[in-house]
């Protein structure tokens, strides 16, 4: 199989959407066989910061030598980026030849009377056999949607991470909190420590279930906590504390939101460490520094400042406001905007937007999902102007902004991808 061919049959699998369950990975997996009973993993869900969480911890794991495996989503441009060894796209040529294998499994699954698997079923089964291949020692896996029934929770990880609980994906997750915490909580496994800054009631449900399954749990503000020292666009430095211990820690990710998942993965990075020598303070540290993570409060300029943010959701785009608020107060922004029909548009632009604030839409993506920019700057109801042309919206803010002002893509990490694509962050 030919790396387009692979590609190809991995988009024809779209068509399939998404059903949440277990049987087909479990299916799918046997065939393979169990590769992801082969390698070390650390499980990470939550609403927001599983992305920026895993990057952490990948970046440390690279620093202390160890040869580590990344399985996140969505990607950006391309399928490669969601599975990556050692923070390096996995190649073209080892794309087809996985593609090909893990299809030979899917065939003789739907031969024998098995329920056609999702795409993402399929790239998560991909994922496993690529790092069972190669040999990793730790795969950092990131939850697709939920965490119970979702494919990756096949596993029994070494550490399991939740980030935090917010409403999102109510038609398949629940709709209260407790709902979506409980398929979130779904990845805790028995005996096996969970990190988590959840708070409220989502961290009551998280705390039972771990209490069931004999679990420890390491709350970010009970256990461990983290102070911000210094923030802007450029660097963060904050205190972290353990107990007695101490360190000060710098990152390259802005926002206090990054400061919170930096943290959670500087925990995790311990629990780790415990049981594997190389995961050094030294490593720890330099591995939270060398950390990026694009298209979350991405600066691509300077000057004027030029910013994106994939941020879709309610909680999402409070954080962008509140960094936006923290570093660019008197800043006239500019924002390139779009979002998919099936979000929630009012809210979003309840929180996200001031009424000084100029906003162009713009379609997020080529797809079916995507919500026009006409009918988008109607449901705003602020004073967006469409725009049928994404290259188009993004020179005319550009043009307009001063040196002093800030342009924001955001709305949509499908929209960050399509920019990508076009090359219009270089």
């Amino acid at each position: 199989m030919e790396y387009t061919d692979a590609v190809a049959y991995v988009e024809s699998l779209g068509k399939f959407g998404i059903h949440l369950g277990m049987e087909r990975i479990q299916g799918l997996a046997a065939l393979l066989d169990h590769p992801e009973r082969k390698i070390r993993t650390v499980h990470v869900t939550g609403t927001n910061g599983k992305g920026s969480v895993t990057a952490f911890l990948t970046s440390i794991l690279k620093e202390s030598g160890r040869r580590v495996g990344t399985y996140t989503s969505p990607h950006f441009v391309r399928y490669n980026e969601r599975i990556c060894l050692d923070g390096q796209e996995i190649s073209n040529e080892d794309f087809a030849a996985v593609t090909e294998k893990t299809k030979d499994a899917l065939d003789k699954w739907l031969a024998g009377g098995g329920e056609q698997p999702t795409q993402f079923e399929f790239l998560t089964a991909m994922a496993f056999l690529y790092f069972a291949e190669k040999q990793v020692d730790l795969a950092v896996i990131e939850v697709g949607m939920g965490g119970l029934w979702d494919s990756t929770n096949i596993i029994t990880p070494e550490v399991s991470v939740i980030t935090n609980v917010t409403l999102e994906h109510t038609e398949r997750l629940g709709k209260t909190i407790e709902a979506i915490a409980a398929q979130k909580a779904g990845i805790i496994k028995p005996g096996v420590p969970v990190v988590t800054a959840a708070e409220g009631a989502a961290l009551a449900v998280i705390r039972d279930t771990a209490e069931a399954n004999h679990s420890a749990l390491y709350i970010l503000g009970n256990q461990f906590s983290a102070e911000v020292l210094s923030s802007s666009m450029g660097a963060q430095e904050f205190l972290y504390r353990d107990g007695e211990k101490e360190l000060d820690v710098t990152i390259h990710l802005p926002g206090e939101h990054q400061v919170l998942n930096g943290a959670v993965a500087l925990k995790v990075a311990e629990l780790l460490a415990a049981r594997d020598k190389a995961i050094t303070e030294a490593a720890i540290l330099k591995g939270m520094e060398e950390t990026r993570w694009p298209g979350r409060l991405e600066r691509i300029h300077q000057k004027p400042d030029i910013i994106l943010d994939g941020a879709h959701n309610p909680s999402g785009v409070t954080v962008l406001r509140k960094a936006l608020d923290e570093y660019y107060p008197k800043a006239h922004r500019y924002f390139v905007f779009g979002m998919m029909a099936d979000k929630d548009v009012s809210q979003v632009s309840d929180i996200l937007f001031r009424p000084e604030d100029t906003i162009y839409t713009v379609l997020a993506h080529a797809g079916d999902r995507s919500e026009t920019p006409e009918k988008l700057a109607k449901r705003l109801h602020k004073n967006a102007v469409p725009m049928d042309d994404l290259t188009a919206a993004y020179r005319k803010a550009v043009g307009e902004a001063g040196p002093e002002d800030v342009v924001i893509v955001c709305g949509s990490l499908y929209l960050v991808g399509t920019f990508k694509e076009l090359g219009l962050d270089r």
